[in-house]
């Protein structure tokens, strides 16, 4: 070939390279074939508004039970901590107008706790000291006359419907006594023993918990007040103010009102057992006070006390009529104090206080039993504030039911035409 068709081959390879590169850039790209998809399973459009909503309300009450129980969990782990924190709060409730009549005369707060918590102490030591002699002075005669009773006991056995024998009660004593030793030697005394003195340690403890914080919750409970509030974040400190003085409040009242009713109750039944000459009068009046402090149980319990001594001191007629004496008391206390004064200062109602004492019972115990009702009804103020401006105590719960639902109805957006109220779709 020669140098000139070299040179003509070499010119079209170049145009034709030329050529496709034009046309490739022309030639639209072609697009990738689409893949076919449905709509996404979390669109709010494939979840029913029944099942959106109810799981909506359901994981936010797993995590309310969740917190409760921790919080509940916690506080009865430390139950020696907080149960006397507790007490020394509701002690504070109730002496407070002491010390703030002290201040306003020109006492200092700090000495004005100083004296009401001794005097307080000193009240107290007092009036066990009185029921504790009377108890010491009675107890040898209430003894004879235990061991009396329980002979006619014995004598009614043999004598009455039932035709027991003496072998046979014999075999029931000596079997009962045969089971105690039996405790005894497998270390259930010993354990007995261990888990009193642990009490003993605890109730030690929780005296001298009480004591200080009483003290200081008199002396400084705004500055401490303030300090927890300043823990919240700026925009919720106003609530959180609020709300723990409107607790404060009710927590007085509870407080104040519980002590009316314990007054009134241990006063009644002295007076009952004083007419009736059953003895120990001020031993008993102290059991009942301190048994009223209990809801719906302790002041029972105290006067079935008061009956059983009566008993056994006076025979069955008189305990009948002790009995007829603690039921009027209680009559008293059920129908005249407690909506009085719970109904009206506390707002709470006897469903409320009889879960509350189960929660109580079943977090702390006893003690638990004691604290569970104030603290149920704290909270129940602070929930009352939070969600309107009701006055606590005055409220009816239907009434109020239906003015809510009523200004719901008045403020609420006109429903679609062809949806919901909420702009969803019809089913």
């Amino acid at each position: 070939m020669t140098k000139e068709g070299r040179l003509r081959e070499r010119l079209t390879q170049q145009f034709a390279q030329q050529w496709a590169t034009v046309r490739a850039e022309r030639r639209p790209e072609a697009e990738p074939t689409p893949i076919p998809t449905g709509p996404s399973n979390l669109a709010p459009a494939q979840v029913p508004w029944g099942v959106d909503l109810a799981a909506a309300w359901a994981w936010r009450f797993l995590v309310i039970a969740a917190a409760g129980y921790l919080i509940a969990r916690v506080l009865g782990f430390f139950a020696v901590i907080t149960l006397p924190l507790v007490v020394a709060l509701l002690i504070a409730a109730l002496v407070t107008p002491v010390v703030a009549g002290l201040h306003r005369i020109g006492v200092p707060r700090r000495l004005a706790a100083v004296l009401v918590v001794i005097g307080g102490i000193a009240f107290v030591a007092l009036l066990l000291t009185f029921a504790g002699q009377q108890v010491a002075q009675g107890a040898a005669d209430l003894a004879d006359q235990v061991v009396e009773g329980l002979e006619e006991v014995r004598n009614w056995l043999q004598t009455g419907p039932l035709n027991a024998t003496d072998s046979q009660i014999n075999d029931v004593i000596q079997s009962a006594q045969d089971a105690i030793s039996r405790q005894s030697q497998e270390g259930g005394a010993l354990s007995r023993v261990t888990e009193f003195g642990t009490a003993v340690g605890h109730v030690v403890a929780g005296f001298f918990i009480v004591l200080f914080a009483t003290f200081f919750f008199l002396a400084d409970g705004d500055r401490i007040w303030a300090w927890l509030v300043r823990l919240a974040p700026r925009a919720a400190r106003e609530h959180v103010d609020g709300s723990g003085r409107v607790a404060w409040v009710s927590l007085t009242q509870f407080v104040r009102a519980t002590v009316i009713v314990a007054a009134t109750d241990a006063i009644g039944i002295m007076i009952v057992a004083a007419v009736l000459q059953v003895p120990f009068v001020m031993a008993i009046g102290v059991l009942v006070f301190l048994g009223a402090f209990v809801p719906m149980v302790g002041a029972t319990i105290a006067g079935i006390v008061a009956i059983l001594v009566a008993l056994v001191a006076q025979g069955p007629i008189t305990a009948l009529f002790m009995l007829g004496g603690v039921i009027a008391v209680q009559q008293l206390e059920g129908h005249v104090l407690q909506p009085f004064l719970m109904g009206r200062f506390v707002s709470l109602h006897p469903l409320g206080v009889i879960v509350a004492i189960g929660c109580g019972v079943l977090v702390a115990g006893i003690a638990g039993a004691l604290v569970a009702v104030p603290l149920a009804a704290a909270g129940n103020a602070v929930v009352q504030h939070l969600a309107s401006d009701t006055d606590i105590g005055e409220e009816e719960p239907e009434e109020e039911l239906e003015e809510d639902i009523e200004e719901v109805d008045a403020h609420a957006p006109p429903v679609p035409p062809e949806g919901r109220r909420d702009g969803r779709p019809s089913d």
